[in-house]
């Protein structure tokens, strides 16, 4: 329980503060004053001033924030005076975010997108270097022999390929299963490929098959471990965060569809508690699962970010379009109301989809199916 929520606090802070990290970054490379740069939330325990930015550790340990000098909670961006200081010189002016045009304001929104996508790709490509991944193969393989086995005394040997059995080409390991359990005492004929050299040989599964064993005493399989090259790996990691992101699109659609329709979230949509489930069982299972797991929380932070929603980063970009088009800049009441309003449904879907998860919980359910 203890390591779940450690896990689950550092995963979570390290992929916000990447995310905010993004924002912070291209803030600087614009001109735009970072006021703070802080690590957790309010209230604030330590905090050193480097230069103009104030880079501060708070109590709550979950994520980090960026503020920006000229960006009010609306994201349109205002100069409050308070009357205790100073007034804003013409300079100081220029380096608000509000005052920037509106394509810098627009790629410091997506900045933090950007960056948990790129976490992302950088993950799953030094998972298809270093680790590999599962591919389908184009025929069955022997993986295994059995000593004193039907197989072993036919010669068929660990890394043959399967092109027929019977005269029938197949690729699923069920289907040879079948024809083998089918065919138990009369002779089968197989064309193996060894080295890239085809060969027949003829063998007859077993009637009477010892326990943990099939009729021909092989162990056979249709998957392999493929791992790309390091200069290739970042092309095809990509394409895999975007198939992913496309996924995480499509149950967004499927929970937005049984929420309205049937009142109830999906099988495998999880809150703040299922997420801290998975977090638990992803580093349970060791380096590599945990890691597949921080590249697809990266992004489903990325997407859900992304969207047209007021209050999230999708819904400030959604402003800033409005103006590039039509030239005029929202009303900052207008836009904050509509952050606030995003805000308060965002958190009531939050707390509803958190209530069936300690539902499922309570119930003995597992929140999520176990990977």
């Amino acid at each position: 329980m203890i390591l779940t929520v450690v896990a689950f606090v550092v995963i979570l802070s390290i992929l916000v503060l990447i995310h905010e990290l993004g924002h912070f970054l291209f803030a600087k490379r614009f001109g735009i004053r970072v006021e703070e740069f802080g690590f957790g939330f309010p209230p604030r325990v330590f905090g050193k001033k480097i230069g103009e930015t104030l880079y501060s550790i708070n109590l709550l340990p979950v994520g980090g924030f960026v503020k920006l000098y000229g960006e009010d909670p609306a994201g349109g961006g205002n100069i409050r005076q308070t009357g205790h200081e100073p007034p804003a010189t013409s300079q100081q002016l220029k380096r608000a975010f509000y005052a920037r045009p509106a394509w810098q304001r627009a790629t410091i929104v997506l900045a933090g997108v950007i960056m948990n996508f790129i976490l992302a790709v950088v993950l799953i490509s030094y998972l298809f270097s270093a680790h590999g991944v599962a591919v389908p193969t184009e025929n069955i393989k022997i993986v295994e022999i059995v000593k004193n086995s039907p197989a072993a005394a036919a010669d068929i040997q660990k890394g043959d390929e399967v092109i027929t059995i019977d005269g029938e080409r197949i690729n699923e390991t069920e289907d040879f299963a079948k024809i083998a359990k089918d065919a138990a005492g009369q002779p089968i004929w197989l064309v193996l490929e060894r080295d890239g050299k085809e060969f027949k040989v003829t063998v007859t599964p077993r009637t009477k098959v010892p326990q943990g064993q099939g009729p021909i005493g092989v162990a056979i399989s249709n998957i392999e471990v493929k791992k790309y090259p390091w200069y290739s790996a970042p092309f095809f990691g990509t394409i895999e965060a975007f198939k992913f992101s496309f996924m995480i699109l499509q149950g967004l659609s499927e929970m937005v569809i049984n929420l309205v329709i049937y009142g109830k979230t999906p099988v495998g949509v999880a809150g703040p508690v299922g997420v801290a489930q998975l977090t638990g069982q992803a580093v349970s299972y060791g380096l590599v699962a945990t890691l597949w797991f921080v590249s697809l929380l990266s992004l489903n932070l990325a997407v859900v970010n992304v969207l047209p929603i007021p209050a999230l980063d999708g819904g400030r970009l959604f402003f800033i379009m409005i103006e590039l088009t039509t030239g005029k800049k929202i009303s900052a009441r207008y836009e904050a109301m509509a952050h606030a309003i995003g805000l308060a449904m965002l958190l009531a879907l939050i707390l509803f989809i958190t209530f069936f998860d300690i539902v499922r919980v309570l119930s003995g359910q597992s929140i999520i199916p176990r990977m």
